[in-house]
């Protein structure tokens, strides 16, 4: 089988909107290493788009899900129940960083989980507001289009969009947005478009994923909680991306003093398994009534089982404390390759949630198309790397935490020569 060949079949059996970035079809993985059917191989820094956390095919994971497999598969949870739905739960509401008691509910994909995010805020607050920001990502549904702050190719040709949905300025030094600007842009909302009292939720990613990688300072999460504390304002973190050690902490928000009131999760929570979760204050999370919340897949048997074993081996192989050390490694790379790559405009890192982003030289304008260029360098070497961010301009880093130290010394290599040509 060749890939050519089954490009020409994908053209003509899927559609378009479906936009497919690599030319070469997966065959089989083995943690952070990818094999095409050709069987070329490539080094994966794009792990499904953060969802690898654990690598592809962790053998804890695998067990996990053979003995759910042999078990059942599916009895939909609100039909009848299973102890590790409930159990999972109770780990989340122990690890999540929320004030007081905290319940967890379980989906499928990042999307339904900001979905749900907003359902149960509403329900709480009995207001119809939602404000997120520009540059964020929530999803892909018409709820989570209309609270994503980029228009292509998310948006492109689907409105209208449900109402009620705010965006305000999302800080970000590179581009002259401090935090004192991003909190004025709210007030403007205010003023001009919904009156703080009708405000459910504030939604934010606290480092932007799809946006560039851009980290919230952290007087900005402090603004935040502040503003809705003064207007009973809900504070939502999407940590769809960022959750489950990337950070170098299993959320996020643990990078900062102040709790949010509800966390999104989903993509590496359950090592490849679809799975999304709400966790938040008890009393927040209960506002729905029975039968108000869950869905026929919502957290599906296998799913939740791998997802126990995800939690086992952040624990067991310190993967908080290696995405700390990967991704302080990373970052001395592209430090020393800044030298020789003027088109380096910024580096950013959280943990091993590290992206650079690109200008050009001449113009100091973003520049998508040099970004491409790197890509393509590092893929014709066999490392598969993602770009992001509102003009297209920066490599974002999703390498599996648990990627071998000589493989991880290999792909530094081909990213150092990949910027210095």
């Amino acid at each position: 089988m060749k890939n050519a060949e089954l490009n020409q079949r994908r053209q003509q059996a899927t559609p378009r909107g479906v936009g497919v970035m690599c030319g070469f079809y997966a065959e089989r993985a083995e943690n952070a290493t990818l094999w095409d059917v050709e069987g070329n191989q490539v080094i994966d820094f794009a792990a499904g788009i953060a969802v690898l956390n654990t690598g592809h095919r962790h053998p804890k994971v695998l067990a996990a899900i053979e003995q759910q497999l042999q078990a059942f598969t599916h009895t939909a949870y609100q039909i009848v129940p299973y102890e590790s739905y409930v159990s999972l739960a109770e780990r989340i509401n122990q690890r999540a960083p929320i004030d007081g008691p905290c319940k967890t509910a379980f989906f499928t994909t990042g999307a339904e989980a900001v979905e749900n995010a907003v359902k149960i805020a509403r329900a709480h607050t009995g207001r119809p507001g939602i404000i997120t920001f520009g540059g964020g990502f929530h999803g892909r549904t018409y709820m989570t289009m209309a609270l994503t702050g980029k228009v292509a190719p998310y948006k492109l040709g689907f409105g209208p969009f449900p109402g009620s949905v705010f965006h305000g300025q999302y800080p970000n030094a590179l581009h002259g947005v401090s935090t004192q600007d991003a909190m004025n842009s709210l007030e403007r909302i205010f003023k001009a478009d919904i009156d703080p009292k009708q405000v459910a939720a504030i939604v934010l990613e606290p480092v932007q994923g799809e946006g560039g990688f851009n980290v919230a300072p952290a007087e900005f999460i402090q603004a935040l909680r502040t503003l809705c504390d003064e207007h009973g304002i809900l504070l939502v973190a999407d940590e769809v991306q960022t959750g489950f050690a990337r950070t170098g902490k299993l959320f996020a928000m643990e990078h900062y003093d102040s709790k949010p009131d509800l966390i999104t999760m989903a993509k590496s929570l359950a090592g490849g398994m679809p799975l999304s979760a709400v966790a938040g204050r008890a009393e927040v999370m209960d506002a729905p009534a029975p039968g108000g919340l869950g869905g026929t897949y919502a957290g599906n048997p296998l799913a939740v089982a791998a997802a126990h074993a995800v939690m086992d081996v952040i624990d067991e192989e310190q993967l908080c404390q290696r995405a700390q050390r990967l991704g302080h490694h990373l970052v001395e790379v592209l430090q020393q390759a800044r030298a020789s790559c003027p088109a380096i405009a910024e580096i950013r890192a959280q943990g091993s949630m590290v992206a650079v982003e690109f200008n050009d030289p001449a113009s100091g304008q973003p520049s998508a198309e040099f970004t491409r260029q790197v890509q393509q360098k590092a893929l014709q070497e066999g490392l598969l790397l993602l770009s992001c961010g509102v003009h297209g301009n920066v490599i974002r880093f999703l390498y599996p935490l648990t990627i071998p130290e000589e493989q991880f010394t290999e792909a530094l290599g081909i990213l150092s020569r990949a910027l210095a040509e």
